[in-house]
């Protein structure tokens, strides 16, 4: 038991090691983003890069839950719980940002590439060009977007399931400790039983011995008066 408990810790450390890993990941690929100058088939390979690592924080997210779930001891299960909900959040402020990073940048690249176009060679040809640009741009932006809330979706979910087990099992230690408050009481109204009936044993007895004496008394006047009704 000792064995498992400890290669259990050691997987949640593991985990936990992981995410914060993670995480700072994730915030440097963020800073990459908003640094990046263009061209836009760069920043789509940041972006991809980006998903990746979102994918990969979800799994390890997954993964902690699960051990929490597994835990025997109630408390133990509690605070993994909450620390999941603590890196999910964590998580979903991440994405957020990198939402506005990554608008942002496609912008400044949009305006850049505008910029060149607008200062030499063919305009027609240009025109053209920052249309198609600008129509990949927003495809992207969409694209990205509504994998952003698809993932915001899933995690909601989630966090819902969370909080639906922190209050399950919040009503079950709540169960356990009027159990143990009505147990208590029966302790306590047996131990006044048993001390009541020790004192009616001890009455008995000496009522017992009281009569006992009075026929012991009773029978040696009796045979007294009868062998010597002289004395």
């Amino acid at each position: 038991m000792a064995v498992a408990a400890a290669a259990s810790d050691v997987h949640v450390r593991i985990c936990h090691n992981e995410l914060v890993k993670c995480d700072l990941e994730i915030k440097a690929a963020i800073q990459d983003i908003r640094d990046c100058p263009g061209p836009m088939s760069r920043l789509n390979e940041l972006n991809a890069n980006m998903k990746e690592k979102f994918q990969h924080q979800r799994l390890k997210l997954q993964e902690l839950e699960q051990m929490a779930k597994e835990q025997d001891k109630e408390s133990e299960k509690l605070a993994l719980l909450k620390d999941v909900e603590n890196h999910r959040k964590q998580m979903l402020s991440n994405q957020t940002v990198w939402r506005k990073a990554n608008v942002a940048c496609k912008n400044a690249i949009d305006n850049s590439e505008k910029d060149e176009l607008l200062q030499g060679g063919d305009f027609v040809r240009q025109r053209k060009t920052t249309k198609e640009n600008l129509a990949e741009s927003a495809s992207d932006i969409t694209e990205s977007l509504m994998s952003i809330s698809k993932m915001m979706s899933q995690q909601v979910r989630q966090s819902e399931e969370t909080v639906q087990t922190l209050a399950t099992s919040s009503r079950t230690i709540l169960e356990a400790n009027e159990e143990f408050k009505s147990m208590s009481g029966t302790i306590q109204l047996g131990r006044k039983l048993i001390t009541k009936y020790n004192r009616r044993e001890l009455t008995d007895k000496l009522l017992i011995f009281l009569a006992l004496a009075l026929f012991l008394s009773t029978v040696l006047y009796i045979l007294k008066k009868r062998l010597f009704p002289f004395w």
